[in-house]
């Protein structure tokens, strides 16, 4: 029986919470599915949780007060998607309600965590039920009406996990997204979790190994979901710092107009915003009215959806303590053996690309350097920063060639003391059709930039690879090991025949009276393969020149380039 939480006390619950949640973090990422399938719920709040761990063993906290203000403190500048948003301000509540007690009976803490989900309704713009928000709601009502009744903590977080556990059950019926992928709530569920290992800590219990149980578990059905159920499109995360006394209310406002999912946690010092929305540019700009733009993250989840559906693995930007990281190391950079190469010319050309043939292409169109890296293996923004150092010229261009690269790319900009220009290039033949209009002569980097810009819509690029489990997404019957076709980044064709595939891609090529066809052929291909598929758009295109190349690249079979 325990009446009384102490400092100590909540130390100890917390890490067991947090053990309690890493254990089935994979668990929890297989549910989440709103508001976009992105399968990271579960790694999220454990991360984020993991900052007040981390914090904790620091300290060896006097008072309760103590030990929840450490907590929260951790948990806001920690909290990594939607839901680590939310988890921070669920504890920053709880904080608050426990402020200046030097421990706290059952009645406190069911009443602080009902401070907590005031705090976390408050944050949230428009507040969705069938979510966290739900569970947490109910979980605190059933344990502010056990404490009336009830001065043994335990029996009380007892009665809130079980409210708690009825609304999750629930979530599935409140949330129509939840309903059509046939599982409960992620955020909901990694609730409970935390709370059940609070209450595992009062009850004396061990804490659960990390690795997790590894029972099946219930999985959202990802093909189920439709693009159109993501209102708008860039995931955007950021930390300001403060520099003027200023409600964030019209802040509020203005994000509010312009996206959804809407959540931002505040401490003192600074605050973070999680928003949905379609110019994440603006979100940013209008932010910095406000303080100092610290850390941001802005990932599509348009993208991550559709690379979910089609059974690949949705990339990510690299998280805000990563940038941090990067940012902080930046200055020391000589003392580790990175070195920044003095200007010798004026342009110079860094490209992204997996395979030493795709390699070659670049360097023989006047790259300075290559970047190994593409879809399934995304350079950080240190290794591309290294190659810009390492080119010397005064301005550098870098060439992505992924849709994922590029908003790492575009942080080297400010780590460098070199003039850095991305390209935008979604495909490495967006990159090489770039890299053939370069005037290595131009008279400035605008009008290198705008050529190099303005024919990257001139290229149409097609490729192949295959599904790494079934699936049926956009009309199309996927099996596990089928070839797909991809045209644009969207979903062109799939068959167990890879000839069959490259005839379509053929005749798609005389609807679009493509003059040039490149073939830049994988590490999985033979070259003999590869001028048979060579023959089949010379067939289809006889008035189109052909070209075939060995690119090396792993993952996809052929790159196609038509112009």
């Amino acid at each position: 029986m325990n009446e009384q939480i102490t400092g100590a006390l909540f130390k100890q619950m917390v890490l067991h919470g947090a053990a309690a949640i890493t254990a089935e973090k994979q668990a929890i990422n297989d549910l989440n599915v709103f508001p976009v399938p992105d399968g990271d719920t579960g790694t999220n709040m454990s991360m984020t949780i993991g900052t007040a761990v981390t914090e904790l063993h620091k300290i060896a906290p006097a008072t309760v007060d103590k030990a929840a203000s450490a907590t929260a403190s951790a948990l806001l500048r920690g909290a990594r998607g939607n839901s680590g948003v939310i988890l921070s301000l669920l504890f920053r509540g709880l904080s608050k309600g426990l402020k200046g007690l030097e421990s706290a009976d059952a009645a406190a803490f069911a009443a602080a965590m009902q401070e907590g989900v005031s705090s976390a309704y408050k944050a949230v713009m428009k507040p969705a039920e069938g979510t966290v928000l739900t569970v947490s709601r109910l979980a605190a009502k059933a344990a502010v009406d056990a404490a009336a009744e009830e001065k043994d903590v335990e029996k009380v977080l007892e009665q809130a996990i079980r409210a708690g556990s009825d609304a999750l059950a629930q979530t599935i019926e409140m949330n129509p997204v939840l309903k059509k992928a046939g599982v409960v709530d992620a955020g909901g569920k990694g609730y409970l979790l935390i709370l059940e290992g609070m209450l595992s800590e009062l009850r004396g219990e061990p804490m659960p190994e990390a690795q997790g149980e590894t029972r099946p578990q219930a999985k959202a059905d990802f093909a189920a979901l439709t693009e159109e159920e993501i209102t708008f499109t860039f995931d955007t995360v950021f930390i300001v710092r403060k520099t003027v006394e200023r409600s964030l209310d019209p802040l509020r406002t203005y994000l509010g107009s312009i996206g959804d999912s809407l959540v931002i946690g505040e401490d003192d010092e600074a605050f973070k915003v999680h928003v949905h929305t379609d110019i994440p540019g603006a979100a940013l700009t209008e932010a910095q009215k406000y303080g100092t733009l610290e850390l941001a993250k802005i990932e599509n989840m348009r993208t991550q959806a559709e690379d979910l559906a089609a059974g690949r693995t949705a990339q990510s930007t690299d998280d805000l303590e990563a940038v941090e990281a990067q940012l902080e190391a930046a200055p020391v950079r000589e003392e580790a053996g990175h070195t920044v190469a003095a200007p010798e010319k004026k342009y110079g050309f860094l490209a992204v690309c997996a395979g030493d043939g795709l390699a070659a292409v670049f360097k023989d169109l006047g790259a300075d350097g290559v970047v190994s890296g593409g879809q399934t293996m995304n350079p950080s923004t240190e290794s591309l920063l290294e190659g810009v150092d390492k080119i010397p010229a005064e301005t550098v261009f870098i060439l992505p060639n992924n849709g994922n690269i590029i908003m790492a790319a575009q942080q080297c900009g400010a780590l460098t003391e070199k003039n850095v220009v991305v390209i935008p290039s979604k495909t490495v033949p967006q990159g090489i059709t770039a890299m053939m209009n370069v005037d290595f002569e131009a008279p400035d980097a605008q009008t290198l930039t705008a050529a190099m810009q303005d024919c990257l819509s001139t290229v149409t690029t097609a490729q192949i690879t295959y599904a790494a489990r079934d699936s049926d997404f956009d009309g199309f019957d996927i099996k596990a090991g089928d070839y797909l076709a991809l045209e644009e980044g969207k979903l062109f064709g799939t068959d167990s025949s890879l000839d069959t595939l490259l005839e379509q891609l053929a005749a798609d090529a005389v609807a679009r009276d493509a003059s040039f066809i490149s073939l830049y052929f994988g590490e999985d291909v033979t070259e003999e393969d590869a001028q048979k598929a060579a023959q089949l758009f010379e067939n289809a295109c006889p008035e189109a020149e052909v070209a075939v190349l060995r690119g090396g690249q792993p993952v996809y079979y052929y790159i196609i380039s038509m112009e």
